[in-house]
């Protein structure tokens, strides 16, 4: 390995980076981690705020488990209103450009994570700049995503441009990180080449998030669940969730005793839940805030069964990474939404649960009804779960496939030097 490649660096840009009860900011940190592990020297450069947190003011410099951080200032809108998180990320667009000006230098490799959306054009521009090497790592898919929600605020001629740009940064970047099959079926259709396209599922840390008996979650027991049969929600419940179908199933299940909904989380959509359950007066729901992720091996283990949802129209714009915890925990999936979508696809090939249509209420709540009466059916089901996790969806898996991808650019493992690190 000649001189410049094994003293280039990974820099991964992200909104946030720190292992929080943010998923797609937990993988990263995780991933970061990992190769820094490995040999690899590692940066990131991300906000300052959190997740959960907008007023939240980390250190702006920062060496944690061999990974240097640097956190740039940004507006503080935060999530509520579309037209202050448009602001928050234009200035980290612009505060982030700087410092991968001042850091980023030839042969270093750029992984630019979708957190803001077209992050990759910042990252291309500089990489192209100074020689660097670039790798998206595409979580979601924007614009479209916002364009599928009704919630696009951009003028079509504006639009319509950052797009050709978009798919510029894609057929340029050495390669693109894609979540699944149906999104990797989209990238293509931007033109860009299938051999800069690679699938790396989302995983999640089997060592952390093992799978514990239901009745033995100290959540379960702190709220009362007791015996009860439990249907589980864990995380973000947003604009990209549908839970008109779970609404409707709940009202069909209402006088039933046994069966309650735990809701874990937040996001928009949790909020309207919450919500619609008042105003109809159900009591068969309990909602809670998100869980730190010490906690999370006895949340998700406080379910018999845990539901998954996303709109239809989002098939190959995302992936949600909920449901590799769920297998970690040994639970079986309850998925809403497309039943020939990526996630109803694994389901239905490794039968780890069930899928169901969105407004198909009658199915999701015959299939909570009949798990509630299985017990050794549940049992199964969940065996199978964890055992698809150790076998696809681990961080050691991800850590390898990514490790090709980085290795492809040129960049190297080697022993560790504080001097990387600075």
């Amino acid at each position: 390995m000649d001189q410049a490649s094994s003293a280039a660096r990974i820099v991964f840009i992200n909104r946030f980076f720190h292992p929080d009860i943010s998923a797609t900011s937990q993988m990263t940190s995780d991933l970061a981690f990992a190769l820094a592990r490995e040999g690899f020297a590692v940066s990131a450069i991300c906000s300052r705020q959190r997740y959960d947190d907008a007023a939240a003011e980390l250190p702006a410099t920062e060496s944690c488990r061999g990974v240097t951080i640097r956190r740039v200032a940004s507006t503080r809108f935060g999530r509520q209103n579309l037209l202050g998180r448009a602001l928050d990320f234009l200035s980290f667009y612009l505060t982030s450009l700087w410092a991968l000006l001042l850091v980023l230098r030839r042969g270093d490799v750029v992984v630019a994570e979708t957190d803001p959306p077209l992050i990759s054009l910042v990252a291309g521009l500089v990489a192209w700049l100074r020689g660097a090497e670039l790798v998206n790592w595409l979580q979601d898919v924007f614009p479209e995503v916002a364009t599928e929600l009704q919630a696009n605020p951009l003028p079509r001629w504006l639009d319509g441009g950052l797009r050709k740009l978009r798919n510029l940064s894609l057929r340029r970047a050495h390669c693109n990180v894609v979540l699944g099959t149906r999104m990797r079926d989209h990238v293509l259709q931007l033109g860009v080449a299938a051999e800069r396209i690679c699938v790396i599922e989302n995983w999640a840390d089997g060592h952390e998030l093992r799978p514990i008996a239901s009745l033995a979650s100290r959540l379960r027991s702190q709220h009362g669940l007791g015996s009860r049969f439990v249907v589980g929600y864990s995380g973000n419940l947003g604009r990209a969730h549908e839970f008109s179908t779970l609404l409707e199933a709940a009202t069909d299940l209402k006088d039933d005793s046994s069966i309650v909904f735990l809701m874990t989380g937040g996001g928009a959509g949790m909020q309207a839940l919450e919500a619609e359950v008042a105003n109809r007066g159900l009591d068969n729901f309990r909602f809670l805030p998100y869980q730190p992720r010490e906690q999370l091996s006895d949340s998700l283990g406080s379910a018999d069964v845990h539901l998954v949802s996303l709109k239809p129209e989002l098939e190959g714009l995302i992936v949600p990474s909920k449901f590799y915890g769920v297998l970690a925990a040994g639970r079986p999936s309850i998925f809403i939404g497309d039943t020939d979508g990526e996630l109803s696809r694994v389901i239905r090939r490794h039968d780890v649960g069930y899928s169901v249509a969105c407004g198909d209420s009658k199915a999701l709540a015959g299939h909570i009804r009949s798990l509630s009466f299985d017990p050794e059916h549940r049992e199964t089901l969940g065996e199978r779960s964890r055992a698809l996790f150790n076998n696809h969806y681990t961080l050691q898996r991800a850590v390898r496939e990514w490790s090709g991808v980085l290795r492809g650019t040129g960049v190297g493992a080697q022993a560790a030097d504080p001097a990387l690190l600075g």
